[in-house]
């Protein structure tokens, strides 16, 4: 359990929750810390398990910041071990003149790109200074919103490594509706239905830019809901509504549900504020396992955060776990190389990169940076499409049964590890597109 002094959080003896008849409770679970390394010069992963103190006896503090649990070992940044395999690239590239060279090729915004719009902000009712907020789910209407007039950014060069910084985007308003019915005659049968369809993302559209300050604004919610750490500590938030109570647990607290309760607003939001630990260290280490504990209708629920960063399928468990994904500064990757200009005319690569391997195996982040990029590139490529980047359970399911949305797929490495990926793509001067699943139906 976790006591707060002063705004200080000290650590105490461990609380092991009983669970009641019918309680979902974690205590009958495999408490087994695990750690997942990346092999260095290797596309498999090694995975090794530690005692948890969960089942310890003796008196313990909550898990040190010094203990890390599901945590991404040595960074893949060598060479990859199936470059070998593509050295006939040469040859296959020099097929490729039936493109004009990616480096030739003019690369230029059709209306141009103005670094100085790098950097806006978005308006919020939220202040992480100090772990609380100013106001709660402060509407910005369109009038706060001066991005009419704002083109793609082009991140710059030397990106702060606090925050990678992206720049608002214009994004048209709702048309009509009816210019599709030109494009595809054959549509028009179906006008009715369609028209219905269209209204109501038209009606949900009017209501996020008015209350939200645009499409733009609201796709930003990252930067307030989930976790996000400021100077003095954690602030976690989770919208449910339907919650009755909800509860932070993870290895950092032993999975008490009664050490930090999260409190709800008038909007269906939990948050939660959880101070650094006395000696200034985070509160809840990077690379342990968390997740919510919530009251529901149906009962008491464990769920991963639905903004997790990261989620890894433990070895010899079905279920992922949600893992709090906050490395050190230092081991952060900061991009080094600006986003490419918007080419004039597109040359898109689709891939995947778990299946980019020539080996029998799942192809890591860092292999597909030092093996595949070059070979797009020398292609005559100006862009990569990669998909099933958010994390999914059923592998097979090529990416299509997204289970965690904000979290890059574990199978192919870390987020950083990703970050690098796409910076390499940057620096060969590759747009990168990623697929974004909200909902397959078959």
């Amino acid at each position: 359990m976790v006591n707060t002094l002063s705004g200080i959080r000290l650590p105490h003896t461990p609380f092991l929750y009983k669970p009641s008849a019918g309680s979902t409770s974690l205590s009958d679970r495999n408490n087994t810390h695990v750690s997942l390394l990346f092999k260095k010069h290797s596309s498999s992963r090694m995975i090794s398990a530690v005692k948890s103190s969960y089942d310890s006896d003796s008196p313990s503090s909550v898990v040190a910041a010094s203990e890390k649990v599901l945590v991404p070992g040595v960074h893949c940044d060598g060479s990859s071990s199936s470059t070998d395999q593509l050295e006939g690239v040469d040859t296959v590239a020099e097929d490729s003149k039936i493109f004009h060279d990616a480096d030739s090729m003019k690369m230029e915004d059709d209306r141009g790109i103005n670094d100085d719009n790098i950097g806006l902000e978005a308006t919020s009712g939220y202040s992480e200074s100090d772990g609380k907020k100013d106001s709660v789910a402060s509407p910005a209407t369109t009038e706060n919103v001066k991005a009419d007039n704002v083109e793609p950014s082009v991140l710059s060069p030397n990106i702060s490594k606090k925050k990678d910084v992206v720049g608002q985007r214009s994004i048209p308003p709702p048309g009509t509706g009816q210019r599709i019915y030109e494009i595809d005659p054959l549509l028009r049968s179906h006008r009715d239905h369609l028209d219905y369809r269209y209204s109501h993302y038209r009606k949900m559209r009017d209501s996020i830019d008015k209350y939200e300050g645009g499409l733009e604004m609201f796709s930003r919610g990252y930067e307030k809901f989930g976790f996000n750490r400021s100077a003095t500590g954690v602030t976690y938030r989770e919208w449910a509504p339907g919650a009755k109570s909800a509860a932070l647990i993870g290895d950092f607290n032993n999975w008490n549900p009664n050490a930090d309760i999260m409190t709800r607003d008038n909007f269906g939001v939990w948050e939660i504020f959880l101070p650094n630990n006395a000696d200034g260290s985070p509160p809840i280490p990077h690379g342990s396992r968390v997740k919510i504990r919530m009251d529901t209708p149906s009962g008491i629920k464990d769920s991963i955060p639905a903004w997790i960063k990261f989620s890894v399928q433990a070895p010899g468990e079905i279920p992922f776990n949600g893992i709090y994904y906050d490395p050190p500064e230092e081991e952060k990757y900061s991009f080094k190389h600006p986003r490419p200009k918007k080419p004039k005319s597109l040359r898109i690569y689709e891939s995947h990169v778990g299946m980019s391997s020539t080996e029998p195996m799942i192809n890591t982040y860092a292999n597909f940076r030092d093996d595949v990029l070059p070979r797009i590139k020398k292609l005559g490529y100006n862009a990569v499409q990669i998909m099933a980047i958010q994390e999914h359970s059923y592998y097979a399911s090529f990416g299509y049964h997204v289970t965690n949305f904000f979290a890059p797929s574990s199978r192919c490495g870390t987020p950083d590890e990703l970050k690098s990926m796409i910076d390499r793509a940057h620096e060969l001067g590759l747009v990168v597109l990623m697929d974004i699943v909200h909902r397959n139906q078959r």
